[in-house]
């Protein structure tokens, strides 16, 4: 009986069509496309991560799997479904592959007030650099966007900083504050329209480098 059920979804499975089956990123390509579904919606970046010499890539895709998607009345659509952050190594033929996915690490979106959207690059000394920008349209005029610098060091991905920047859509007023992991550092900068801006220097208690993997507004 068990072997006849088992005949019978595979045979199933057979004939739906390729976009109503799981779908997920793909382990190597020669691109961003290749590896990413088509209907995802998804930002990359590419650059020498490893420092071997080759461009590596860095992906944030996001599922559009219609359960997890809300058309308003005048039919912009919220996506609620989870951010994958991606990296891929580059080798010497031109292919991407799959070196870690990251499945809760970028925040996904709860409600319909607050959106945040990522950005993502990759700097000349091969630091990733992953930007959240959120924005609340109800219950506060706080803009915040936050900056995590993560370095591949010792196998791993290890945060060694962070910048937060604070914008007041009220009063104009913005506080920066720039926190270095490796020199224990924390500046902050606060500037205020037709005002001089301060900045503030402290000391941050020595701490163990966090290793990439821990969701990304805690």
């Amino acid at each position: 009986m068990m072997k006849t059920i088992f005949t019978i979804i595979i045979a199933v499975l057979a004939i739906m069509p390729q976009s109503s089956l799981a779908q997920g990123l793909k382990s190597n390509g020669k691109s961003a496309a290749d590896v990413v579904p088509n209907d995802w919606e998804s930002i990359f970046k590419t650059g020498d991560l490893n420092g071997d010499g080759i461009a590596d890539l860095a992906i944030i895709a996001t599922p559009c799997n219609k359960e997890k998607m809300r058309t308003r009345d005048d039919g912009y659509v919220y996506n609620f479904n989870q951010p994958i952050l991606a990296i891929y190594w580059g080798d010497k033929d031109g292919d991407f592959n799959l070196y870690m996915q990251y499945d809760n690490v970028i925040p996904a979106r709860e409600d319909e007030f607050i959106s945040i959207t990522p950005a993502l690059d990759i700097t000349k000394k091969g630091v990733l650099e992953i930007t959240l920008e959120l924005f609340a349209s109800a219950g506060s005029w706080t803009q915040p966007t936050t900056k995590y610098l993560f370095r591949y060091q010792n196998g791993d991905f290890f945060l060694i900083g962070k910048d937060v920047t604070e914008y007041e859509r009220n009063t104009g007023k913005t506080v920066v504050t720039s926190e270095n992991y490796l020199t224990n550092k924390r500046i902050v900068t606060t500037e205020r329209p037709k005002r001089k801006a301060t900045t503030k220097r402290t000391r941050l208690p020595k701490a163990v480098l966090k290793p990439l993997g821990f969701k990304l507004d805690e």
